[in-house]
């Protein structure tokens, strides 16, 4: 646990510094409108530049960076005068309400979906099945999202094509509106995640079925159901679980995309928006979050491993 626990550290570090070189020698100013404006001097452009460090060499600025992202300060936006920290922490709850969601959807549907389709694998149940998840595993979700937007808002008009995110739930009629406007992004974003994690869960119970232990509880006489319910079901859900947990930081990419086509004011828009600007210290904390996450993810997939099944350790 601590060897795999250091390794996360200066592969974190090696990380920050690719992200943070290509961000510096990336094309565009990142004062943005101001670089260009026929309004502000030469001298008080300097002074700008001066102020937010980028006058320094990158290695400097990148080591600036760290030191102060260690001690909680992701810096100041180039374009608004407003803490990184600020604008994360205003968009994050619209994102994890979108893929907090979504998450819990895909589970209680690609559960007993995967579950069937490995029971009765090479039936039409476990074909239909495996097609659906291939679709929907296929399919990308700004595809998706489109094909949403013009059937259930455009065509059908039931269902707003864009997020409001300044909506408060104050009554049942703002409490309708709030669900209306979340059935789109969420379920787009839960097609795609229940098609993955019903792949993980058919592929792992099919595994077990070819096991030593299953053949004799089968030769004991045991029903169907009695020997998945008893026995796979515990040693198939081990991989499941650890592949759930590095699937999760894969959800928070997907919803990047799903928050663009639904004009969902989240951390995925909020990125966007910083690239388009060239708002390094907006980009590199968001990225590097998003490598955090990864990499804990990984290091709690490979602990939680080693916990459920006590032969790994060795």
């Amino acid at each position: 646990m601590i060897r795999r626990s250091l390794i996360a550290i200066p592969t974190l570090i090696a990380i920050s510094l690719v992200i943070y070189a290509i961000l510096a020698f990336a094309p565009g100013d990142p004062l943005g409108s101001l670089a260009t404006s026929s309004a502000i001097t030469a001298e008080v452009r300097e002074n700008i530049r001066r102020a937010l460090g980028l006058d320094q060499p990158w290695h400097i600025r990148y080591f600036n960076w760290a030191t102060a992202f260690v001690t909680g300060n992701m810096g100041y936006s180039f374009v608004s005068p407003v803490p990184v920290s600020t604008l994360i922490s205003q968009r994050l709850p619209t994102t994890l309400w979108i893929v907090g969601l979504a998450y819990l959807v895909s589970v209680i549907i690609a559960f007993p979906l995967g579950i069937l389709s490995a029971i009765k694998r090479y039936t039409w149940i476990d074909q239909l099945v495996t097609t659906l998840a291939f679709i929907g595993f296929s399919i990308p979700t700004f595809f998706s999202g489109l094909l949403f937007i013009i059937l259930f808002s455009v065509k059908l008009g039931w269902l707003p094509f864009i997020y409001d995110s300044t909506l408060v739930i104050q009554d049942r009629q703002s409490l309708i509106a709030q669900i209306k406007q979340s059935i789109m992004p969420i379920t787009v974003l839960a097609l795609f995640q229940t098609a993955t994690l019903m792949r993980y869960i058919r592929a792992s119970l099919i595994e077990q079925f070819g096991q030593g232990y299953v053949r004799t509880a089968y030769a004991k006489g045991l029903a169907n159901w009695a020997v998945v319910n008893q026995h796979i079901l515990r040693n198939a859900m081990i991989p499941v679980i650890t592949l759930i947990a590095l699937d999760i930081p894969g959800i928070f990419t997907g919803a990047l995309v799903t928050e663009q086509v639904f004009r969902v004011p989240g951390i995925g828009s909020l990125l966007i928006e910083a690239i388009g600007r060239s708002d390094t210290p907006v980009i590199m904390a968001i990225t590097f979050i998003y490598a955090i996450l990864i990499v804990l993810f990984n290091l709690i997939a490979d602990l939680l491993y080693g916990v459920l099944d006590p032969r790994v350790r060795y």
